[in-house]
């Protein structure tokens, strides 16, 4: 689950599995896949890292890729 602020400063949590994206008009709206909509303070950037480490906790750091050419 990753944390998210609602404009009236309570705190809640979104299941990021769920999320199908997340904008700025200038205020940060994120939809889910169920078609629920929510507007947070916190800003896009902000969503995407929580977003990416929550990512990277589940599943791991991603493997390295192979260098080409590499003599």
């Amino acid at each position: 689950m990753i944390k998210a602020t609602r404009l009236n400063g309570t705190e809640f949590y979104l299941n990021p599995e769920l999320i199908e994206t997340i904008e700025e008009t200038p205020d940060t709206v994120v939809k889910l896949t169920t078609g629920q909509t929510f507007v947070v303070r916190d800003s896009a950037g902000v969503m995407v890292e929580r977003f990416m480490e929550y990512k990277k906790a589940v599943y791991g750091r991603s493997p390295d890729l192979p260098e080409e050419n590499k003599e």
